[in-house]
C-alpha cells in the first residue's frame, strides 16, 4: 500500500525537472537533541520507529556526514539562519535564556531576508531561542547590543526582578519578525524548560499579559522548568502539535490566497528536548522511554507535513528538509541515541554535533541516494542562494557554502565543503578537513552531559583522529601526526582571523 507521497511522487521525477519554472517551496524541519542513533534509516538498531523520515530518506537524500555548527542549541539557531558560525558573536560558549536580548545584529542577512527578497512567504513556527528585545517594567526594551552584559542571570535566577521584570503587554523587538519573516508563532526559548511559557504570534505574547502565573520546576513533582512566567493553558505536551499546525496552515493559507508565490517554512521543534513528556498518542511508541516517544513525535510531526504536502498538491514544487540541532541526550533501555558514534549533546566528539539529514526535491534530487561529503546546517542560506541562481552580498553568510550539487548528486573535481569548524557547549573548538579532526583540548569533552568513558586523559594538548580510519574517535594521534596538527591549527586561526571560513566566490 502506498503511503503518504507516494501517489503524487512515483514515476514523476523527468517531467517535474521538465517543467520546474517556479522557484520550489522549501521547508526546513530541525528537531531539539534528536541523534545520529536515533533515526532507523541512519541506525537500524534504533529502538525508536521513525517510518516518515525513513520514508523522506527513500524519496530523496540521506547525508551521512552532516553536522550542527555547534553541539548546543543557540549558536546552531544562529548559524542556521545567518550561515555564519555563532562563535564569531559575543555568545562564545553556552546558550542564551528566555529573555536574554536579540543574538542577531539587526542588519545581518538571514535565510529568511533573503528569501523575501525573492518574493517567498516566508513563516517561524516553533521554538526561537536566540533572544528577544523584551520591554521590561520600567520601560527600557534591551537590544543586541546589550545581550552580553544582560546574559547572565536572565533565566537562572528565580528572582522575577532579574532579567524577569517584563511587561507582557508590549511587543517583542528584534525577533522573527524583525529578521524576514512575515509570520511567526513561537516561544521565547525551549519550549518545555524556558519561562516564559507562552506562545508569540507576530510580536505579542498570547495570553500571559491576563494573568500570569509564576512556576518554579525546582518545586514541580513532574517536571523542572527553569523558573518563569506562564501563560494559563499552556500544556507543554502539546507544543509541537501547536508548531505543526501552524505551520500547515501557513502552507494552506499562502495556496488559498497567493497560489503563485512560493513560501519558506522555518520549522524548528522542540522534541525530544527535556525534559520528556510526551502527549498521550504517543506514550509507549518506542522502546526508549519518554524520550524516544519524543522522537517519534518529530517523526509524526514530518509526516502531518508530508500529507499536507500531497493535500495541496505541492510536494513535488517542494524542497524539504529534516534534521537536527546537535547531537542527543543518552538514550535509554539499552537505545544508543548516538549510534556508534562518540560522545552526547555539548560534546566536542562526533556524537555532539554530526546529525541526520534528510533532504527530498522531487525531480532535483534522485530517490533513495546517500552522500558521504561534509556539510553543515550553515549551508543553508548559500545553497538557498544558489536555487535562486542569485549571488550572496559579500558580508553575508561568511561560514556558508553552496551544498546543492551534494543534493542533486553532481559529482564535482573537488567536495562541495572545503572544511567544518565545530563548536562545544564550553567553547572548545575542533577542525575538520577530509578525514583529519582536531580537537583544540584534551582535558575535557566540551560539554556538560557526562561521556560514556569518562573525559579523555590530559597527555597531549588537544586531540587528532583520523576519521576515515577511526570514525568513533578511539585512537589519538596527535604526537603522531604533528604536521597535521600545525596545518589544521594555522587554518583555524586564519578562519578567526579573517572573520569567513567559505570563500567569497564559492556559491
Amino acid at each position: 500500500m502506498l503511503g503518504w507521497g507516494a501517489a503524487t511522487l512515483a514515476g514523476s521525477d523527468c517531467k517535474v525537472f521538465d517543467q520546474r519554472k517556479k522557484k520550489p517551496n522549501i521547508v526546513f524541519i530541525m528537531a531539539d537533541d534528536m541523534g545520529y542513533g536515533d533515526v532507523k534509516c541512519y541506525h537500524p538498531a534504533s529502538k525508536i520507529p521513525t517510518p516518515n523520515m525513513d520514508q523522506l530518506a527513500n524519496q530523496g537524500i540521506r547525508f551521512t556526514d552532516a553536522h550542527s555548527p555547534s553541539a548546543v542549541c543557540s549558536p546552531t539557531r544562529y548559524g542556521v539562519l545567518t550561515g555564519r558560525y555563532c562563535w564569531r558573536t559575543w555568545l562564545e560558549r553556552g546558550v542564551v535564556g528566555g529573555y536574554t536580548p536579540p543574538l542577531i545584529e539587526p542588519d545581518r542577512l538571514t535565510i529568511a531576508s533573503l528569501l523575501k527578497q525573492h518574493g517567498y512567504r516566508t513563516g517561524c513556527f516553533g521554538k526561537w531561542h536566540i533572544g528577544l528585545g523584551w520591554t521590561r517594567q520600567n520601560g527600557f526594551t534591551p537590544t543586541w547590543k546589550d545581550a552580553k552584559k544582560m546574559w547572565r542571570g536572565s533565566w537562572q535566577d528565580g528572582d522575577p526582578g532579574k532579567g524577569m521584570n517584563v511587561d507582557f503587554s508590549k511587543p517583542v523587538q528584534g525577533g522573527p519578525e524583525d529578521l524576514g519573516f512575515d509570520e511567526a508563532y513561537y516561544t521565547a526559548a525551549c519550549s518545555t524548560i524556558d519561562g516564559p511559557f507562552a506562545y508569540i504570534q507576530n510580536r505579542y505574547t498570547v495570553g500571559i499579559p491576563d494573568e500570569p502565573i509564576f512556576v518554579d520546576g525546582r518545586k514541580h513533582p513532574d517536571f523542572r522548568p527553569r523558573p518563569g512566567w506562564m501563560a494559563r493553558g499552556f500544556d507543554l505536551e502539546d507544543v509541537d502539535l501547536t508548531f505543526t499546525e501552524k505551520a500547515i496552515a501557513f502552507m494552506e493559507n499562502t495556496q488559498k490566497e497567493m497560489p503563485n508565490r512560493p513560501f519558506f517554512v522555518y520549522l524548528p521543534l522542540s522534541s525530544p528536548h527535556a525534559p520528556w513528556l510526551p502527549p498521550d498518542f504517543v506514550k509507549g511508541k518506542s522502546q526508549d522511554g519518554p524520550r524516544g516517544d519524543l522522537v517519534y513525535l518529530v517523526d509524526w510531526c514530518v509526516g502531518e507535513v508530508c500529507k499536507a504536502l500531497d493535500r495541496l498538491k505541492i510536494a513535488d514544487q517542494t524542497l524539504i528538509i529534516v534534521t537536527s540541532d546537535n547531537g542527543p541526550r543518552h538514550g535509554t533501555e539499552g537505545h544508543r541515541s548516538s549510534g556508534s558514534l562518540r560522545g552526547y549533546k555539548s560534546h566536542i566528539w562526533e556524537g555532539g554535533h554530526r546529525v541526520p539529514f534528510i533532504a527530498r526535491w522531487p525531480g532535483r534530487i534522485h530517490p533513495g541516494s546517500t552522500c558521504d561529503e561534509i556539510v553543515c546546517l550553515t549551508d543553508l542560506m548559500a545553497t538557498c542562494a544558489a536555487i535562486l541562481t542569485t549571488d550572496l552580498p559579500a558580508e553575508a553568510g561568511p561560514d556558508s557554502y553552496n551544498i546543492l550539487p551534494a543534493m542533486l548528486g553532481e559529482k564535482g573535481e573537488y567536495p562541495v565543503r572545503d572544511s567544518l569548524v565545530s563548536h562545544s557547549e564550553n567553547g572548545t573548538f575542533a577542525i575538520r578537513r577530509g578525514n583529519w579532526k582536531l580537537i583544540c583540548d584534551n582535558k575535557t569533552s566540551g560539554g556538560w552531559v557526562e561521556p560514556v568513558g569518562g573525559p579523555p586523559e590530559p597527555n597531549t594538548p588537544g586531540q587528532l583522529y583520523d576519521l576515515g580510519s577511526d570514525p568513533n574517535e578511539k585512537n589519538d594521534l596527535w604526537e603522531k601526526h604533528p604536521d597535521i596538527v600545525e596545518q589544521l591549527t594555522l587554518l583555524l586561526e586564519k578562519y578567526k582571523s579573517e572573520g569567513r571560513s567559505a570563500p567569497i566566490h564559492s556559491r
